[in-house]
């Protein structure tokens, strides 16, 4: 059961990150599920963002406070009393590490919808749907329901994707040959090349065993497509690494015992590099005044932008296999939730315009991270668990989407601001799609849905820059070094001290709605001055409205033209 918590501090300094810029005064208000600065302008941060609350060394100007945000912003509070610094910080301790799933916000929340908007909120992404878009059930492939009550594997989803030539006796010798149960299944099926891209985690080969029934799984994944005569088996991890397990009994597919599969090892380190990796680039963020020197040699220390080049190359290798070498694709990692989200969900955005779209990178996330078991709970630390869980899997998955966007600018129909909302939204707990660490685990019925509340405002989302025309091709971009770039919007994104700078795709966004606001005004004008005719109005009154109209086109005109004329130059 919740209370209302209230704290009130008047008189808190919230200190700048830049030493030159002038700190704010305001009061400070806890609730039960924000910590709420006010000085002129409110400036409220939900607790479940809050990564961790540090009471630093007093000061000749008070009580320092510094919290830290999973969200990437920093703030530094000054408190005159050291009592008032105390409560503050043991309230946020609690509030902002709950223990039990039913202290989040998303049980809280009540976004003003009835129980049949919420039951419709949960069924509007289908993974079911996707499939059939994708072409299936077909004579290669099917549509399986064998895992219904999750009895397979705990950590699917309840519909399978799966070879229509694999027997039930394959299916589960395979799943008890994998490690957590996940079998090889469908992540993706290109229908023009009939190639597929598979998931599943590793095998419980050790140095000996051998599984006949997952040997005849990847055959049969292997016969689904009569286009290529070998399929490829991608070991997502370095190869050091994947050596290790198969000396603890897991490891990796023995080429000697699966016939016409090709091996491929692809080096992205593992959640705990990750983690550290992160922590090194945000101790750059945070850097005060540094030279361009330490800046530039703290971001290549982090190896941060080294991992998302791992990610990125991993991505394009399975979608130029689909595509060109027109052979299915089985990818692991060790469990396959962390490192095969990634690459599968990347090698689906460059093989499928649909992916690209605002709903189709919904329907992404549901399918590859949601569905087949991303341990959100976990990795995003929304409880107060074990804290070697933690890692930015996820946001390493959005940061290689938005690399993506600024290489190839006009395939994507969102924007910058839509990525960055999913990933605030991960964090805050207010909807249920991220709760939980597999689709078992989801709370349907007590929860609400993200999708419709990110639908309801996609004109925030929409890339100006999109061209529908190019949604049939395949993307390839470069992962040469010189492509990569500091994504400062999401990392610096609550910096005040950074010097203002206008995004060229928010002028165009705002160019964009004030056309469509034009055409919607002059639209009803016209349809207005048609209805005073037909009522045999008089004639100063005709003519008082076709001015008003022509003044309309006009506007109209201007705001088209220097729409434009924007879009030009920037090409």
């Amino acid at each position: 059961v919740f209370f209302f918590f209230f704290l009130q501090v008047e008189y808190v300094k919230l200190l700048n990150t830049y030493p030159e810029k002038k700190s704010a005064l305001g009061t400070l208000y806890l609730t039960a599920t924000h910590l709420i600065y006010v000085e002129q302008t409110n400036n409220n941060v939900l607790h479940h963002h809050i990564m961790s609350v540090e009471k630093l060394p007093l000061t000749a100007s008070g009580c320092p406070l510094l919290i830290r945000c999973k969200t990437f912003q920093l703030l530094h509070l000054l408190f005159q009393r050291e009592r008032d610094c105390q409560d503050v910080f043991q309230s946020l301790l609690r509030l902002s590490q709950p223990v039990k799933e039913e202290e989040l916000y998303a049980f809280l929340c009540n976004p003003h919808q009835n129980e049949e908007d919420r039951r419709q909120g949960w069924e509007f992404i289908s993974v079911a749907n996707d499939f059939s878009r994708m072409g299936l059930s077909n004579e290669y492939w099917e549509i399986s329901h064998l895992n219904k009550n999750y009895e397979i594997c705990s950590t699917y989803p309840s519909i399978l994707g799966l070879p229509k030539n694999a027997s039930v006796a394959v299916v589960t010798g395979s799943a008890k040959f994998r490690s957590r149960g996940r079998l090889p299944v469908l992540s993706y099926y290109h229908k023009d090349t009939k190639a597929a891209l598979c998931r599943c985690s590793q095998p419980l080969s050790g140095l000996t065993s051998r599984c006949v029934e997952d040997e005849q799984m990847l055959q049969a994944i292997s016969q689904a497509n009569s286009n290529c005569p070998f399929i490829y088996v991608v070991d997502t991890r370095p190869k050091l690494n994947a050596m290790a397990n198969r000396a603890a009994g897991k490891g990796y597919e023995n080429e000697d015992n699966y016939s016409n599969i090709r091996f491929q090892f692809q080096g992205i380190e593992n959640i705990h590099v990750m983690r550290n990796s992160l922590q090194k680039l945000l101790e750059v963020c945070s850097m005060k005044s540094p030279s361009m020197s330490d800046y530039l040699t703290g971001l290549e220390n982090s190896g941060w932008l080294r991992h998302i080049k791992s990610v990125m190359d991993a991505g394009v290798f399975l979608a130029k296999a689909v595509c060109d070498e027109r052979a299915s694709v089985l990818v692991h990692c060790s469990d396959g939730w962390d490192r095969t989200a990634q690459v599968c969900s990347l090698a689906c955005i460059l093989l499928d315009p649909y992916y690209r779209t605002i709903k189709g990178l919904m329907v992404l996330i549901e399918k590859e991270w949601i569905s087949f078991g991303h341990k959100f709970s976990h990795r995003c630390g929304h409880l107060d668990t074990d804290p070697k869980e933690v890692s930015p899997v996820f946001t390493q998955f959005l940061e290689c989407v938005w690399q993506l966007s600024e290489q190839l600018p006009c395939v994507f129909e969102f924007n910058e601001r839509y990525l960055i909302e999913i990933h605030n939204q991960v964090y805050a707990c207010q909807y249920g799609n991220f709760i939980g660490n597999c689709q078992k685990e989801r709370l349907h019925e007590k929860t609400f849905s993200l999708w419709p509340h990110l639908l309801k405002n996609q004109h925030l989302y929409r890339n100006p820059l999109y061209r529908r025309s190019l949604e049939s091709t395949v993307l390839r971009p470069s992962t040469l070094p010189l492509h990569f770039k500091f994504w400062c919007g999401m990392y610096n994104h609550y910096d005040r001290g950074m010097h203002p700078k206008q995004s060229v795709l928010d002028q165009l966004l705002s160019l964009t709605q004030k056309q469509v606001e034009g055409e919607r005004t002059m639209t009803e004008l016209q349809r207005v001055s048609g209805f005073v005719e037909v009522l045999d109005t008089t004639e100063n009154d005709c003519g008082y409205i076709t001015s008003i109209v022509f003044k309309t086109e006009k506007s109209f005109a201007l705001c088209n033209n220097c729409f434009s004329s924007f879009y030009t130059r920037l090409f």
